[in-house]
């Protein structure tokens, strides 16, 4: 049992499971997962991605993307005054904004948001900058937040650049 707990990221001590900052902030439990729980949230935000996309197409990724960040926001600042690391792994809220707005801006195809979808976690990891100054300078929620933004951002920027110079990605 100890080694299966060990797969799992600690929940900060003055807050529960029931808690909605958890399940906000951990995006319904994907952000606990470990190794690589930005990982399991940006998989997990595929579907309910598609969902907002078959919706509300474009618009409602975008609405979509701000309403995960304003929410983000929110969960994060309440996490990180009971938690001594200010970039907790598990939480993930912030890589459903930045995919969901990667996806905004990519082809309605399967290669489209595979592109989206590694590209924003190529982004994420190495942190490129504007990414690395996001993740370095600002704090807070805000700082967990903003990198993954930027993240998003410069994704939709790598996906119109390799559409425009010959890249097709269907769609």
């Amino acid at each position: 049992m100890a080694r299966l707990m060990a797969r799992f990221h600690k929940i900060p001590a003055g807050l529960t499971g029931k808690s909605p900052t958890i399940w906000v902030a951990t995006f319904f439990g994907s952000g606990l997962l470990r190794p690589a729980s930005g990982t399991w949230g940006s998989l997990a935000a595929l579907p309910v991605g598609y969902v907002l996309y078959a919706m509300a197409g474009f618009g409602g990724l975008v609405v979509g993307a701000g309403i995960a960040y304003a929410l983000g926001m929110w969960a994060s600042d309440i996490w990180l005054q009971h938690d001594d690391n200010q970039d907790p792994s598990a939480i993930v809220i912030d890589e459903v904004a930045g995919l969901w707005l990667a996806l905004a801006f990519a082809p309605a195809s399967l290669a489209g948001w595979a592109a989206a979808f590694l590209l924003f976690r190529f982004f994420d990891i190495v942190k490129p900058w504007p990414v690395s100054w996001a993740d370095t300078k600002l704090k807070g929620a805000e700082g967990v937040m903003a990198d993954d933004i930027l993240a998003g951002c410069m994704s939709a920027l790598a996906l119109y650049l390799l559409q425009r110079y010959g890249l097709s990605l269907g769609g």
